[in-house]
């Protein structure tokens, strides 16, 4: 298939990965990277759906996927980041893809997985992993950006699509900046690094906000491993998974 006109292999050699699917219908394009990853598929393969019958979220929450998004996951191999850094680092990738876009420093990361602009959702990220035994075998990074696809009247005042901000966006002008970006995140490191703590921390749509979840306490910022930290009675609480609620 193509996308935005392009074949896939034109795709693929455009971003310099070693291969690309586009799918019409996908269950979710995580699924569709784990199947191709268990058939030995390179790292860097990426797969991009036109939609989503079941795209997914953390904690099991869905994700409306319809056409005009970009519902896109890519595979890594070991070794690889932490799963909890590495949805991070991609998110301050995608902040500055968004940006750029716009022509203005708009982007806020929402630790731990959301882009937001202008207080509303922009994009998610999820990455899974898949085990054999106590060996890591492969990383999925999954990502969906709300690009030209329509948002449902109940969901305006918690989403948002690019291109309600700026008109005629196409998903490859996004994924141009994106997908060459991405290849570089998945680089092994121990954790994020100071330069990377301080772009999101100018990003953070969190800090200094009062928490119900994961833990109650003040938002603090992140620890290089990722983790949430959150100012607490008790103390300064690492939280390393969860999901967030405002007080």
């Amino acid at each position: 298939m193509k996308l935005d006109d392009i074949p896939a292999n034109l795709l693929a050699r455009r971003w310099g990965v070693p291969q690309c699917a586009v799918f019409r219908t996908v269950s979710s394009s995580l699924d569709a990277i784990h199947a191709l990853a268990a058939q030995g598929a390179p790292a860097g393969t990426v797969v991009i759906a036109e939609e989503q019958t079941a795209g997914r979220g953390r904690d099991g929450r869905t994700w409306r996927s319809p056409i005009g998004g970009v519902w896109l996951a890519m595979l890594l191999r070991p070794p690889v980041p932490a799963a909890g850094a590495l949805a991070l680092r991609v998110g301050l990738v995608l902040a500055d893809v968004v940006d750029e876009l716009l022509a203005a420093p708009r982007a806020r990361l929402k630790w731990p997985n959301d882009v937001l602009v202008d207080d509303r959702k922009l994009a998610g990220i999820l990455c899974e992993s898949r085990w054999q035994g106590a060996t890591p075998e492969w990383l999925g990074v999954g990502i969906g950006i709300n690009v030209a696809n329509e948002i449902p009247e109940e969901l305006r005042h918690s989403a948002v699509a690019l291109n309600e901000l700026q008109l005629d966006v196409r998903r490859v002008d996004v994924l141009d900046r994106l997908v060459p970006a991405l290849v570089r995140c998945g680089t092994p490191s121990v954790g994020l690094t100071e330069p990377e703590l301080a772009a999101f921390a100018a990003r953070d749509w969190l800090r200094g906000r009062q928490l119900a979840q994961p833990t109650p306490g003040r938002a603090a910022g992140l620890a290089p491993d990722g983790a949430l930290l959150v100012d607490a009675a008790t103390g300064t609480v690492r939280v390393r998974e969860g999901s967030v609620r405002l007080a």
